[in-house]
């Protein structure tokens, strides 16, 4: 599913027009990823939690050259789902 697909079946189900519903998805992504990069989780009771991990350093290699790179200690975003979208995959 897209963006625009989510936005059609959003205006369908509540009514609105789809700029509206459009302007409401991406307001929404924004403020998450906005949260997330600044290192504050987003938790959505019911769907999942948008959280900042931090991988650790580590000697990784370069197959081309042969040689060791050192892959310092950097934060990724990850999504882990709630219970009941668990249960939804598991069905």
């Amino acid at each position: 599913m897209t963006k625009a697909d989510l936005v059609n079946v959003i205006a369908i189900q509540t009514g609105c027009d789809k700029a509206t519903i459009l302007n409401v998805v991406e307001s929404a992504m924004y403020q998450i990823k906005q949260s997330v990069a600044s290192g504050n989780n987003v938790y959505l009771r019911g769907f999942g939690s948008f959280i900042t991990k931090t991988r650790a350093r580590k000697i990784a290699r370069n197959i081309s050259k042969n040689t060791s790179v050192e892959v310092p200690e950097h934060k990724i975003a990850a999504f882990k789902p709630s219970d009941d979208f668990n249960e939804l995959l598991r069905k």
